[in-house]
């Protein structure tokens, strides 16, 4: 008998993306992984603290869970991170929730 029911075991060629800024309030590095698994989410991992999250845009709204996912030190700067990455990651289509549901 199996100790654990595996859920997905998929390999795809996904791109990633490198990029990071300065602000008043500090450095942001992030390494974004597109995929097609997870809804369409793509993986923000945060290169400073190797913090990671899958995030789509309506996710950056929530300041609070934004700070708290990737350890900033105040709102202010996951107001930055958010409008960051608000204009970095890509709007989920209806064609790629079709392909994930």
């Amino acid at each position: 008998m199996s100790l654990y029911e595996r859920l997905y075991d998929e390999s795809e060629q996904a791109n990633v993306r490198f990029i990071g800024f300065i602000s008043e309030h500090g450095r942001y590095d992030f390494g974004i992984v597109y995929t097609r698994m997870f809804f369409g989410k793509p993986l923000v991992v945060c290169m400073q603290t190797g913090r990671s999250s899958l995030l789509a845009l309506d996710d950056l709204e929530n300041l609070d869970d934004l700070q708290r996912l990737y350890n900033l030190r105040s709102l202010t700067e996951a107001e930055e991170v958010s409008v960051f990455l608000r204009n970095n990651l890509p709007a989920l289509t209806l064609e790629a929730e079709a392909e994930s549901g």
